[in-house]
């Protein structure tokens, strides 16, 4: 992200509904019932969706075979609760009648190799590199645009499933231009915001008035100005969404899933992918470990990368950025962080707690930024490392 102290950055959220996040969901759907039977479960679930069709393909594996066999039969059950769950069951996208086919496959015994050791579950499910952020200007150490541009579409899905607004659509996107000052926001100059509604007749001006005071109950109320600008269904009609609409695809929307473009991305997708894959585990840690930083007062913002190869269970590298805000050397926060956490896929998994069915909410809104369940997701959101941090640093 920029070093600049006063600036204007953008982010953008895609709701639920979305095309995309509809296949995030059915993938981390398939991927927590297969950890609910078998908390070593190996997945690797990809979904696509278009009109009235749903494909899920991929690899998934259990220790117990006659469970994986009895377990595929469920998959167009899950997919569907999702679609139900979401909102969809208008004529070209319905949760009772869209077709579901099912491609998925044991996991290939040559990658099972790199991963399960002699002791078992050892090494990383692949190579790669990944990031985590963290920065101290909102509460949550989250950038603020991806994280009001979040907390927006969070709102609307609570009223539309709420019965409070029943005109508003499944499908969503919003999009945030935060204006900097000191290295802090302070403002919003442009919102913007399309949402599908199910009345034709509705104009743009109609879906401002609906979502208008949701947006100004999320956002700081010193941020709007009269000077805002605000861009509500600026196409006009937005009635056909969701996968009739568009396509979408499992992993298409990995910068709305972490930090909206304020931080580098390893490239790797999320959703669908049990916590073998470093993918997924090592993004998480790596924002655990940003954010244990920033709480520990180490630094006002952090940047973490970490490298895996596949087969191999330490990190190859650990790397860490503090642009700058930094209390102590970055080299000293490097040398710290193996010293107060176990970087082995093993290690992490066992550190967070990931073997366990808490994927499915991670599908929309934002992998980042939200509260720690007490059933443990989102345990990649405590704050429990700082004060090791410090005493080692």
């Amino acid at each position: 992200m920029t070093t600049r102290q006063s600036y204007y950055f953008t982010s953008e959220s895609v709701s639920e509904g979305h095309p995309d996040k509809v296949c995030d969901r059915i993938s981390d759907a398939v991927l927590d019932a297969l950890l609910a039977e078998d908390p070593l479960a190996r997945v690797a679930c990809e979904t696509f969706a278009t009109t009235n069709r749903v494909v899920i393909g991929g690899e998934i594996g259990l220790t117990d075979q006659d469970k994986l066999r009895a377990y595929m039969d469920r998959i167009p059950d899950i997919a569907r609760a999702c679609i139900k769950d979401i909102g969809y069951s208008q004529d070209k996208f319905h949760h009772a009648t869209c077709e579901i086919t099912n491609l998925l496959h044991e996991q290939s015994a040559h990658i099972a190799q790199g991963v399960t050791g002699e002791r078992g579950d050892e090494g990383a499910g692949d190579q790669g590199i990944m990031f985590g952020y963290a920065t101290n200007e909102t509460d949550a150490l989250m950038p603020a645009p991806i994280l009001f541009a979040h907390k927006i579409l969070l709102r609307l899905a609570e009223a539309r499933k709420s019965g409070a607004e029943p005109l508003l659509g499944p499908d969503a996107k919003s999009q945030l231009t935060v204006r900097y000052e000191n290295g802090k926001p302070v403002g919003v100059t442009q919102i913007v915001l399309s949402t599908q509604h199910l009345d034709e007749a509705q104009t743009s001006e109609d879906i401002r008035g609906i979502v208008e005071p949701y947006i100004r109950e999320v956002l700081p109320a010193d941020w709007i100005t009269p000077d805002c600008e605000w861009w509500v269904n600026p196409t006009g009609t937005f009635v056909i969404g969701g996968p009739d609409g568009d396509a979408g695809l499992t992993g298409r929307k990995i910068i709305v899933d972490t930090y909206g473009g304020a931080a580098p991305h390893g490239g790797g997708a999320f959703s669908g992918k049990d916590p073998s894959k470093v993918d997924r585990s090592a993004a998480y840690v790596a924002r655990y470990l940003a954010k244990n930083v920033v709480a520990a007062g180490l630094a006002e913002r952090c940047t973490i990368q970490l490298s895996y190869a596949i087969g191999v269970a330490r990190p190859l590298s650990i790397y860490a950025d503090t642009h700058g805000t930094g209390a102590v050397d970055p080299a000293a926060i490097e040398a710290a962080i193996p010293k107060v956490i176990d970087l082995t896929p093993r290690g992490i998994r066992t550190h967070l707690d990931l073997n366990r069915p808490i994927y499915e909410r991670t599908a929309a809104y934002g992998h980042f930024g939200r509260e720690p369940d007490a059933d443990g997701g989102f345990s990649w959101e405590r704050t429990d490392l700082a004060e090791a941090l410090k005493k080692e640093v």
